[in-house]
């Protein structure tokens, strides 16, 4: 007999319907095809597209990024790059009409051209194997200015004629917009292409490189007009040679406390109505001047590396722009960088610790920088001048000519691949949210 308090059945069940399992075995075919083919649906709809629609849209060699650091290089090459062979009158007339063209500060322009044909394994001798193409210009071997400076005022005109000749004549540019194309713009504000900072901000970058990669010495944190565009920090170009003129930084003789020879003005603001250095070397002037533990002089001497060589530490102020090669010629020379420029980037951090080789102080904090030092004698200088030593050190901010593995132009492969692998992973997230 039932029990009353037991609810009833429904009717179905009363009049044997089949059960909601029994419903399920008799569809399974059918869900079973409905299953492969929303699964097959899921994975073609997921897989990245042909073209990026991002800045870096022409990848055509499957890459397996690999981490490197200055001390640990790898013998892979890093990422193919296709050096443009462009008439003489873009690079080597300019080369070959002044030795100081592949010298001085800016030769980095130089330098990374050389390496990069010399070096088979990073050079794509095809266009269509290519990772990358690199435009050789160099735009900062014009000496005709009366000071001896090189002069920018024919870069941007120099570029956009490049530029004009790789769009017309090559396929390679207007598939991308010029997005996987690389120009060396080593100048005091990068491709803004003038030293003062106002003039640069307000020239801005050539429209026709913003979608391009540049290898610039100028990097600040935050935004700024001059580094609008895709870009890698590279340190300025020192001559190699520099750190085998002297003895090997352990084993010189140190016997001046801070160093820096260069401009200070007295009365920082010039004819052009500008501060200079934003008056940081005045400063450093006024207060350590006339203190016999800093070693301070305004006039050139052709010898100053030999000071640098004798000196704990080498004090490395803003200029016009945050970077000087006062920083890599340290760092040859292993005398501790003291950086006075705020906000600076600094090149390669993936490879060198920066905080483990240099100091770091405030353009406001210039009055206690005697007492920064005197801690760091008393407490960690002997680790980070251990640090500083490493040869590896020096080398990555070195631009050989053949490349080595480890230097500068290797790291500049490394950070452009990471560039590539970010696009990369940039762009199969973006096709994922189309």
């Amino acid at each position: 007999m039932r029990d009353p308090k037991l609810p009833k059945p429904p009717p179905a069940a009363r009049r044997g319907a089949p059960t909601l399992a029994e419903k399920l075995r008799r569809h399974s075919p059918w869900l079973l095809l409905l299953w492969f083919v929303l699964s097959v649906y899921l994975f073609l709809s997921a897989a990245p597209p042909a073209a990026s629609p991002l800045r870096l849209t022409f990848l055509p060699k499957p890459r397996a990024l690999s981490a490197t650091t200055a001390s640990k290089p790898t013998t892979r090459p890093p990422v193919g790059i296709y050096v443009y062979d462009l008439p003489s009158r873009f690079n080597r007339d300019w080369a070959a009409a002044d030795p100081r063209c592949a010298r001085h500060l800016f030769a980095a322009e130089v330098a990374l051209h050389e390496a990069l044909l010399s070096y088979s394994p990073a050079r794509a001798d095809r266009p269509e194997d290519a990772d990358l193409f690199f435009v050789p210009v160099y735009v900062s071997c014009n000496f005709s200015t009366p000071n001896g400076f090189p002069s920018l005022s024919h870069a941007r005109g120099l570029l956009a004629d490049a530029v004009d000749l790789v769009r017309r004549d090559m396929p390679y540019w207007n598939r991308s917009a010029g997005a996987d194309h690389v120009f060396v713009a080593s100048h005091d504000f990068g491709a803004c292409f003038h030293p003062m900072e106002d003039v640069a901000i307000q020239d801005g970058i050539p429209e026709f490189l913003k979608r391009s990669i540049l290898l610039q010495t100028f990097g600040v944190h935050g935004p700024h007009v001059c580094q609008e565009a895709e870009h890698v920090v590279i340190p300025p170009h020192v001559p190699p040679e520099v750190a085998l003129e002297l003895p090997e930084p352990e084993k010189a003789h140190r016997d001046i406390f801070a160093f820096f020879r260069g401009k200070m003005e007295v009365h920082p603001k010039n004819i052009s109505g500008h501060f200079y250095g934003k008056k940081v070397r005045t400063e450093l002037l006024r207060r350590y001047g006339h203190n016999s533990k800093f070693y301070l002089k305004r006039k050139r001497y052709n010898d100053y590396r030999s000071e640098m060589a004798r000196s704990i530490f080498c004090l490395c102020p803003l200029g016009w722009a945050p970077w000087s090669p006062r920083l890599v010629e340290s760092v040859l020379l292993g005398c501790v960088p003291v950086i006075i420029a705020d906000n600076i980037r600094l090149p390669f951090p993936s490879a060198l610790r920066w905080p483990d080789i240099s100091l770091q102080v405030a353009e406001k904090d210039i009055a206690s920088l005697e007492t920064v030092l005197d801690h760091v004698v008393a407490t960690n200088l002997t680790v980070i001048q251990k640090n500083l030593w490493d040869p590896m050190k020096r080398k990555a901010l070195v631009f050989n000519r053949p490349l080595e593995e480890g230097d500068a132009t290797w790291q500049v492969l490394r950070e452009l691949e990471v560039l590539l692998d970010q696009s990369e992973r940039m762009s199969y997230v973006g096709s994922l949210r189309r």
